[in-house]
């Protein structure tokens, strides 16, 4: 049974979370299992190592900009409707 240093596994999952690549084709790229690489995504993730800070992070940020872009819409609705008032 091949053994990675913790260097590598911590690499891996931050390239499976961060790096924009789906987890098979980190796994694939790097030579090791999926299901190896989907476990040390999971321990990283309880343990709340760096890669799940990041993950929170953007969470984070992707919620803010739903609200906001949320709230673009409902101006752009109120805005048609008004407008398509004065039209008629």
């Amino acid at each position: 049974m091949k053994r990675y240093t913790a260097e590598f596994k911590a690499e891996a999952v931050r390239l499976a979370l961060e790096g924009g690549m789906s987890r098979s084709r980190v796994a694939r790229d790097l030579g090791v299992n999926i299901n190896s690489l989907c476990a040390w995504i999971k321990k990283a993730l309880q343990e709340g190592g760096p890669a799940a800070e990041t993950v929170e992070q953007e969470n984070r940020r992707l919620r803010r900009e739903n609200e906001r872009l949320q709230q673009e819409r409902d101006i752009l609705k109120k805005a048609v409707g008004i407008f398509s008032k004065e039209l008629r």
